[in-house]
């Protein structure tokens, strides 16, 4: 299967070994978690220093750490793949995101303001206008942009942190799940949640949250 990642620009002649690790790290981190690469996407070291324009060095730590986060499958004969989740996986993800992210809410909420609200407003409205394009990319990005504009404002960076790494998990198989669907309207319980935090609703935004990322990963259930 031919490799579709996206080239990126050069690194600078002197720039560090460490920077250039950074950079394929956060630029394939990226694509895995928006869901550019497809579930059972193999990659290879010299693909992926081709498409960064780096030696092998930063390409091989990055695919080490990205493995250590799952968002990477690395097999005993060094085949690297993108995850390819069973049932039994996308239940427990489901369970874990449902456990962290409306704590996130619900600290997040004791901080809200209203230029958050509206910057969350536009995210969603960037995030129909992607479904309207059927483009999957921007929408998984506006999606987690949704999300993750909230959650910052709870200030628990190693709770973020965690889900994270289930999101990046989860990337390959959303946006399979986002071509098998069609889908033709953007996530409804969006409004549930932009109204829990302008009623400064506790219970409403926890139940909001935990429905809108249940309901969605159901689907990814064959």
């Amino acid at each position: 299967m031919p490799e579709t990642m996206t080239r990126m620009p050069p690194n600078p002649p002197d720039a560090p070994v460490q920077a250039a690790h950074d950079r394929v790290y956060r630029g394939l981190r990226q694509q895995i978690m928006h869901g550019e690469l497809p579930p059972g996407h193999a990659l290879t070291l010299r693909g992926i220093g081709k498409a960064f324009d780096v030696s092998m060095t930063p390409a091989r730590e990055a695919v080490r750490r990205l493995s250590a986060e799952g968002a990477l499958t690395l097999s005993a004969s060094g085949r690297v793949t993108t995850p390819e989740l069973s049932n039994d996986r996308i239940e427990e993800l489901a369970q874990i995101r449902s456990l962290l992210e409306p704590e996130l809410g619900s600290r997040a909420l004791r901080r809200a303001h209203l230029a958050l609200i509206d910057r969350m407003e536009a995210i969603n409205e960037a995030n129909a206008r992607a479904v309207n394009l059927h483009d999957p990319v921007n929408y998984i990005r506006t999606n987690l942009e949704f999300h993750r504009t909230l959650y910052l404002r709870a200030q628990s960076p190693a709770i973020l942190g965690l889900l994270e790494t289930v999101w990046l998990q989860l990337g390959p198989t959303m946006s399979a799940l986002y071509t098998r669907l069609r889908r033709t309207t953007p996530p409804p319980y969006h409004r549930h949640i932009l109204e829990a935090l302008r009623a400064g609703d506790d219970a409403a935004l926890r139940l909001a949250i935990r429905t809108d990322v249940t309901q969605g990963l159901r689907h990814l259930q064959g």
